[in-house]
């Protein structure tokens, strides 16, 4: 054990020392609220104002629609033909094509040719508007009046509470699996970044004969779990660092929003609740949530059971970070070079690939069947689970827990029996191409 120990300290010592740690480590949760912030910017932006040109084979009908804060539009007499031909000679980016829309029952629906696309959006914008004015024809077609319309119309949605075994009733919001799906991605990347540093210092090892000097004095099995635990616990200082950072930042921010109440962030506020106004051609009632104040015992933040979640995180992320990295060691150690690696990296690394596509599908479903199978199978656990527990485990569903642990802790178990017989004879194996078969002869060698 003492031989252990001071392989797990010269892995930990020798990474948390080095200046990219250290650099990554400050600004890495920076990083990464830039990236996310600058892809949903990008994402939700246009390439310019828009200047949409409308064909109305109805007109007047459609001439009082109303421009947009990056959109305006322009009214011609012309038919589609004769505005196709001008179009890409012309200053205008779009052309909104509205044929018959309402002629007597039947229905169409406009069409809008564009140079380059508009957002998402723009389009859900424009639509808002055409529908505003259908709604006013068909209204005055029937005879019916806007307060009248107005007083009947309903926005439904369905509150759903899940009945417990023990007679208690359990309100059900998706968005919470946001969490678990959050902590899931955390413990994927992780795993992919730390899995892959034992392979490589493996490799890097094996290519220099250091490992021959190395094997001298411990004992290979030795040498993998040091260098295992010892990468685990450069991942482990390195997130919680990262959460005392994040922490930190998120209670600073919130201190300087609340205090002086941001006019910037409650305009875009509005202006989402706007756009999903018009999307839902509702003028909803005032509402004081704000999702911004975590104060309010409502919000998402103050919904999740955080010491379980973040008890649950820490097990399922060592628990998974062992089980991989024992198969990332093996794999290091069966092969010459980072090159060779490819074609046993594919097969390990799918089953984190399935958890991360389960996890995305369980935010719509959370109780299928395979949310269950992917939660309890060791090789996409730790990811999977977490959105299940994030949801709430019913009293009766603590049986999937327990089994979930423990096929989880067995497998790190035979994964690390397996990688143990690889890792013992790979290491010392040079200049042959090692494929499945010599793996298997390897794993069965005595």
């Amino acid at each position: 054990m003492d031989k252990i120990w001071l392989i797990i300290k010269r892995e930990y010592l020798t990474r948390v020392k080095k200046k990219s740690f250290i650099i990554m480590t400050l600004l890495g949760p920076f990083l990464m609220a830039l990236a996310i912030a600058l892809i949903t910017y990008l994402g939700m932006s246009d390439s310019g104002p828009q200047n949409i040109l409308v064909v109305d084979d109805m007109a007047p009908v459609f001439d009082r629609l109303e421009d947009g804060s990056n959109y305006k539009f322009d009214y011609s007499d012309m038919d589609l033909a004769d505005a196709k031909k001008l179009f890409s000679e012309s200053e205008y980016t779009a052309i909104l094509w509205i044929p018959e829309i309402m002629d007597g029952e039947r229905s169409s629906r406009p069409f809008l040719y564009f140079k380059e696309q508009p957002s998402g959006r723009v389009i859900r914008s424009v639509e808002g508007k055409i529908e505003k004015v259908i709604e006013e024809m068909k209204m005055a077609k029937y005879g019916i009046a806007k307060s009248d319309y107005d007083k009947v119309r309903t926005n439904l949605t369905i509150a759903t509470y899940k009945f417990t075994d023990e007679g208690e009733e359990e309100e059900v919001r998706t968005e919470k699996t946001l969490v678990g799906f959050g902590f899931g991605l955390l413990i994927f990347f992780f795993i992919m970044m730390y899995g892959i540093q034992v392979m490589r210092g493996v490799v890097e090892e094996k290519t220099n004969r250091i490992i021959e000097v190395i094997i001298s004095s411990v004992k290979p099995f030795q040498l993998m779990m040091g260098k295992i635990l010892g990468i685990a616990m450069v991942g482990l200082t390195q997130f919680i660092l990262w959460v005392i950072l994040m922490f930190t930042f998120v209670s600073v921010t919130q201190t300087v929003l609340m205090s002086q109440k941001d006019e910037a962030m409650l305009n875009q506020m509005e202006q989402v609740q706007t756009v999903q106004q018009m999307q839902s051609g509702e003028i909803a009632g005032a509402d004081d949530f704000n999702p911004f104040d975590l104060t309010d015992p409502d919000n998402l933040i103050n919904r999740i059971n955080w010491p379980f979640m973040i008890g649950l995180f820490i097990f399922y992320f060592i628990g998974g970070y062992l089980l991989y990295a024992a198969l990332f060691a093996a794999i290091g150690a069966a092969v010459d070079n980072e090159t060779d690696t490819q074609q046993f990296l594919f097969p390990v690394m799918i089953p984190l690939y399935i958890a991360y596509m389960l996890s995305s599908l369980m935010i719509e479903n959370p109780e299928s069947p395979a949310s269950f199978w992917g939660s309890i199978i060791p090789f996409t656990s730790p990811i999977v689970m977490l959105v299940r527990a994030s949801m709430g485990i019913d009293s009766a569903e603590y049986w999937q827990l327990a089994l979930s642990v423990i096929l989880l802790i067995a497998g790190f178990i035979g994964t690390t029996w397996i990688a143990a017989k690889i890792y013992r004879v790979g290491i010392l194996m040079y200049g042959k191409k090692v494929s499945y078969k010599e793996l298997w002869k390897w794993i069965r060698f005595h």
